[in-house]
Order: structure tokens, then sequence, then C-alpha cells
């Protein structure tokens, strides 16, 4: 493996939202319009600070260049980054009764396919579980949805997220019991 998972830091972010615009604008390409993703980047496609500060944020590094970023939350946002959010109260979950959020999965286009997204998706699986999560759900990309089924994330629904520019992203809600897991 020619990278290390570390958490993310406050410092991270402007070299996070370049990460991000790069991924999507390459890796998310054979799914969506270029309107689609000018459309979400900054406000679905981007750095949620909250994130970080919540120390739930993963970045990989390579010779401490950050190449993928990703993470969980114990927030009730289900997607998104700071620019998207609006001001309504993002409240902790119970995890007796919430499920962690698995969020904001992008790799950079030439570090793709080398194994980044599923080692820090076993990182966030962990760390949800640590923290007394039974299931978790994420919001995913058409280009992401092959990843979390490899985790054993269920679809629960398609759905399409209005975006500024007229443009709608279709997404898919998905879901996984930790308690099911193997």
């Amino acid at each position: 493996m020619d990278f290390c998972i570390r958490l993310a830091h406050l410092e991270d972010i402007p070299t996070l939202t370049t990460l991000i615009s790069e991924s999507a604008r390459v890796l998310q390409s054979g799914y969506y319009s270029s309107e689609q993703i000018e459309g979400a980047l900054g406000i679905v496609f981007g750095v949620d600070s909250q994130l970080i500060q919540d120390k739930t944020y993963f970045v990989a590094e390579n010779n401490h260049q950050i190449v993928g970023c990703g993470g969980w939350s114990q927030r009730k946002t289900l997607y998104g980054g700071d620019s998207g959010k609006n001001n309504q109260e993002d409240s902790l979950l119970n995890p007796d009764t919430d499920s962690a959020k698995i969020r904001a999965f992008f790799v950079h286009p030439k570090w793709a396919r080398r194994g980044i997204g599923t080692q820090i998706m076993q990182a966030s699986e962990k760390a949800a579980e640590l923290a007394k999560f039974k299931d978790a759900e994420i919001i995913a990309t058409l280009a992401g949805e092959p990843l979390y089924t490899k985790f054993g994330y269920q679809v629960i629904e398609r759905f399409e997220i209005s975006l500024q520019n007229s443009q709608f992203l279709p997404v898919v809600r998905m879901f996984k019991s930790f308690m099911s897991s193997p």
C-alpha cells in the first residue's frame, strides 16, 4: 500500500476542496453531465468542515499529498459541503435509534482503483461501530454505488437532488446493518 490513512485537519480544507473538484469532474463524468457536476460542486460535492471538527473524516496520503478523502458522521446531515448547508441545526444522532452517515468519499483521478475508498470505508465503518452505531446509511452518487454495494449496502431508494443551476443530480440512498455483517 503506497498511502496511509489519517484523520483530516482543518488546514487540509483548501487541498480537499481542490481534490473534490478534480475527482468529481473526472470520476463522475461517466455518470453525470458536466452541468450536473458543476451544479453539485460545493453544494453536494464539497467539504463539510463539521466532519473534520468531529474527527470523523479521513484522508489518504502519499508522500504528504492528499490523494483521497471520506468519512462518516454522527450528525443528521446526509450529504453536502459547507456552502450547501442551510441554517438548520446539525444535531447529533442517537446510536441506539439512528444510523451513522457515510459521507463525502472522493479520490484523486490518478489514484482511483487503488483501494483508497476501500481503506477509508473500513476506517469509517470501524469508527462508527466503536461509537455504538448499529447501522449506516449513505446518499451515494451513481459512481459510488458499486463501492458501497461491495461493502454490503442495499439500495433503499433512488431520487434526485435539485441543484441551483436548474439541474438534477440522481443519487441512491443505501443502508447497511453492522449487526448482519460477517
